[in-house]
């Protein structure tokens, strides 16, 4: 397991939220959640790009943050299930504001980000 070497700024409050939202896919984890798809496998075939392992992995960081619940249910095969803690919907307004602002820029950052990826074309 990754044991973290020099600990964390946590004096500002982008500090803090940089250091429990940091994962390519815990924004869009905490959206889906939110959405309704609760189950993991919901949630891989909503992020087809994630590996379950690293899916599993943040999850349990969101977790370990309180944004998320996880429920086990005593059934065969058993049954998981992830919700919103009531600390985590308060992200709910945040992660809008953000999407909208990348649905705003949508052009601009999609050539800003093709350009820094592929310099030698633009």
């Amino acid at each position: 397991m990754y044991e973290r070497k020099i600990l964390p700024n946590l004096n500002c409050g982008l500090d803090l939220i940089g250091e429990v939202l940091y994962g390519k896919w815990k924004i869009r984890l905490l959206w889906f959640i939110n959405e309704g798809h609760k189950r993991p496998s919901e949630l891989q075939r909503k992020i087809p790009d994630a590996t379950r392992r690293v899916l599993n992995i943040q999850l349990k960081e969101l977790e370990e943050h309180e944004l998320v619940i996880r429920k086990i249910y005593p059934v065969v095969p058993p049954k998981v299930e992830y919700s919103l803690t009531e600390f985590g919907k308060t992200l709910v307004p945040v992660i809008t504001a953000l999407g909208n602002w990348g649905d705003e820029n949508e052009e601009r950052l999609r050539k800003v980000i093709l350009q820094r990826l592929n310099p030698e074309n633009h």
